[in-house]
């Protein structure tokens, strides 16, 4: 190649050094792109660009939720009041704490440590698998209420609540059968947001073990933080999604 050396053994901390002064070209360098910074920029663009029409598709859920609980909000308080607070609370410590273990594993893979590199992705993995787990259970108790919204959607805790222990006002059938809107919302919006986790933690395995092998040792770090705005992305996705769904209107009336 024009002036280039190809090196011998890339992932060496000798062959970091010696790609910055000598121009070697590693083979993370694509033949398209004339310097590896502009190959990073070009990565981290195309992040963005995709992380923008990632906001585009939440808006439009976020959009549709406001709007139809301006419509029916009675319907809406009351079945927000069905979601648990403390499991949504620990999701969001948990998901809070994998962001946090993501940025130091960017900061490990700029630094080159590679053993600290491989404990925070394996720690972000841990966490984001929590979330689930704990989300797995929230569904699963939306199962047995049958508030899962189609022909087995059960309304009578919604028009005789005092039957159940609560305190709520009833609604009207008509108002109760709206409540389904909510949870389908609500399976809408935290169900494409776990979607999102689970193609993270694959993401999380696979990057996990390119840097077992020492790929991202050597200064190539684009894939760690373009994953790593990926996942704060979906971080804070929930933080709005918590709020919108569990803390609204929790004591209507008081």
């Amino acid at each position: 190649m024009d002036n280039a050396i190809v090196a011998t053994h890339p992932h060496t901390h000798e062959t970091a050094i010696a790609a910055e002064h000598e121009h070697i070209v590693l083979p993370q360098h694509r033949h398209h792109f004339e310097t590896q910074e502009q190959q990073r920029e070009a990565a981290t663009f195309g992040m963005w660009l995709f992380l923008l029409t990632e906001i585009m598709f939440f808006g439009g859920l976020f959009f549709a939720y406001l709007l139809y609980r301006n419509w029916y909000h009675d319907a809406f308080v009351v079945s927000s009041n069905q979601l648990s607070i403390p499991l949504g609370a620990a999701n969001t410590a948990i998901l809070i704490s994998s962001g946090f273990f993501m940025a130091l594993g960017v900061w490990a893979a700029e630094v080159k440590k590679q053993g600290l590199l491989v404990l925070f992705l394996v720690l972000t993995t841990v966490f984001g698998v929590a979330f689930l787990g704990i989300k797995a259970v929230e569904y699963h108790e939306k199962w047995e209420k049958h508030h899962i919204p189609g022909a087995s959607f059960d309304v009578s805790q919604f028009t005789n609540p005092q039957a159940y222990g609560l305190h709520e006002k009833p609604l009207s059938p008509d108002m109760a059968q709206k409540t389904q809107i909510f949870f389908f919302l609500y399976f809408a919006m935290t169900g494409m947001h776990a979607f999102h986790m689970v193609l993270g933690i694959g993401l999380l395995f696979w990057l996990t073990w390119r840097a077992r092998r020492g790929e991202f040792s050597a200064g190539y770090v684009a894939p760690i933080e373009n994953f790593g705005l990926y996942w704060h992305f979906v971080d804070i996705v929930w933080i709005f999604l918590f709020p919108l769904l569990y803390l609204i209107n929790r004591h209507p009336g008081v």
